[in-house]
């Protein structure tokens, strides 16, 4: 963990946070952007249901964002078969719910095989890619029309790690890009019983790792200015 002199922040670092469960990045990046007051950016969203990895650069390493947020990401978590959300994840209520008591550990882990490789992947509407400058998520609440095309990744591995129906637990290694959602999605047409993210967590981009990262609670109370008694 990096020194909590602020003007180290100020000129430059790179700060390995566990993003807390419902906290947007935004709310990482402001957080700590009023501790330091330093200049700030984060390479790479998670979700609010998401928790793990968020590389936040300071100052002059700002200019490193874009290199890191290119790297390959590892991810761990749950999907839940058997039913489908419009979010492609808890944000939104399940329905389609369909038996999946057919579904033995071969179909599974069989499942897994097409999502490896160089494939094309359909975003979630429920995003925030832009179309005409507004985030599609903002159009798609409101009933809007919204088209997405598929995009090039590459899942390096996915496989899935336990079962305990109707969750699976599963861990991805993928390129920049895929959205964990739409592969819960995909899997479950697969199957055909559909699923949704039910959990998930970044544990690595590139070389950077969960395990080195400092809790949300921690950073702040390492870093914050301690009241005298005149304050």
């Amino acid at each position: 963990m990096q020194t909590n002199e602020k003007t180290n922040y100020q000129e430059g670092a790179v700060i390995l946070i566990n993003k807390p469960l419902t906290w947007t990045s935004f709310d990482v990046v402001r957080k700590i952007r009023n501790i330091t007051k330093a200049k700030i950016g984060h390479a790479g969203t998670l979700d609010p249901l998401a928790t793990g990895l968020l590389i936040c650069c300071t100052g002059k390493m700002t200019k490193k964002i874009n290199e890191y947020q290119a790297q390959e990401k590892e991810y761990t978590g749950t999907f839940t078969l058997g039913a489908t959300t419009p979010t492609f994840d808890k944000e939104s209520e399940p329905e389609n719910f369909k038996d999946t008591s057919h579904l033995d550990e071969t179909a599974i882990l069989a499942a897994t095989a097409p999502f490896i490789g160089e494939i094309m992947q359909l975003p979630p509407i429920h995003s925030a890619i832009k179309q005409n400058g507004k985030p599609i998520y903002l159009l798609a609440r409101k009933g809007v029309d919204v088209k997405v095309e598929p995009r090039k990744l590459t899942i390096s591995e996915f496989e899935i790690t336990k079962i305990e129906m109707p969750v699976v637990h599963f861990r991805v290694v993928c390129s920049t890009g895929t959205y964990i959602r739409s592969l819960a999605n995909d899997y479950g047409a697969q199957l055909g019983c559909g699923a949704y993210l039910s959990s998930l967590c970044r544990t690595r981009i590139g070389a950077f790792s969960l395990s080195d990262a400092t809790d949300m609670e921690d950073f702040i109370a390492a870093n914050s200015v301690p009241k005298t008694d005149n304050q």
